[in-house]
């Protein structure tokens, strides 16, 4: 069979990783992280005009590495193509292998900020897609020490805590994959969290997920193939989404 991939890039190592050993050709797709910072119209619009530009009977399906992502899948419609989607609701059930695993792992571990070695080394917003960040368009796109000197130093770390996701946080739990380079993103994550004065915890990732996904293994408990003439629609449950037809 013939797929093809459209998939945020902080799964480039992963998904590369992946298709090597899958039975299907595959060709790729990589979209900017930064597509998770322009709000989840903007997100949608964006991945509906990528794949809307998928050729017309040249693939089986379109599968996605991504998650629901704050609703940036919701309303995604499939018009003349399967397209497949795993059931979680960010990219860390896939790093995980499992969203159950992703749900024990987060009750347990209240506070804690996820890094892998694609959001170390792709994490930053740049070009285009920072100019249509809600940062960006509501003027706070500063940097900690611009702040500072706009508003004070206490006010300047509430603003950028609040901001850039860290206020709630208290732990860096770093997700090793098993296709690293070595060690240097586990110690940047290291010292990070000791900069700020976090907990730092190392866990084993899964590329199980990743996999039966290029490998076309599509449990409905896993993923969800949404037909031609459907679109995605999420749910209140732990399935996540589920196919809506179109009217």
């Amino acid at each position: 069979m013939r797929f093809k991939l459209i998939s945020c890039e902080i799964f480039y190592r992963e998904m590369s990783a992946a298709i090597a050993s899958s039975p299907h050709m595959i060709d790729i797709e990589f979209l900017p992280k930064g597509l998770h910072d322009i709000g989840s119209e903007g997100m949608l619009r964006r991945v509906q005009e990528v794949l809307d530009h998928v050729e017309d009977g040249k693939y089986d399906a379109v599968i996605f590495g991504y998650g629901l992502c704050n609703n940036g899948l919701a309303g995604l419609l499939a018009r003349k193509i399967p397209v497949v989607l795993p059931r979680a609701h960010d990219c860390i059930t896939l790093f995980l292998g499992s969203k159950e695993r992703y749900l024990e792992y987060f009750n347990s571990h209240l506070g804690t900020y996820f890094k892998t070695t694609g959001w170390m080394e792709r994490g930053e917003t740049t070009g285009e897609l920072s100019q249509l960040s809600i940062q960006r368009q509501i003027g706070m796109d500063k940097s900690y020490y611009e702040l500072v000197e706009k508003y004070g130093e206490e006010n300047a770390q509430y603003l950028y805590d609040t901001l850039y996701g860290y206020k709630n946080y208290s732990q860096f739990t770093f997700i090793e994959m098993g296709i690293e380079p070595g060690d240097i993103f586990e110690q940047r994550a290291r010292r990070e969290a000791d900069e700020k004065g976090w907990a730092f915890e190392k866990v084993k990732g899964d590329m199980s997920m990743i996999q039966r996904l290029v490998n076309g293994e599509w449990a409905d408990h896993e993923f969800l193939v949404v037909p031609p003439g459907y679109r995605v629609a999420t749910t209140f449950g732990m399935d996540i989404i589920k196919a809506e037809k179109i009217d």
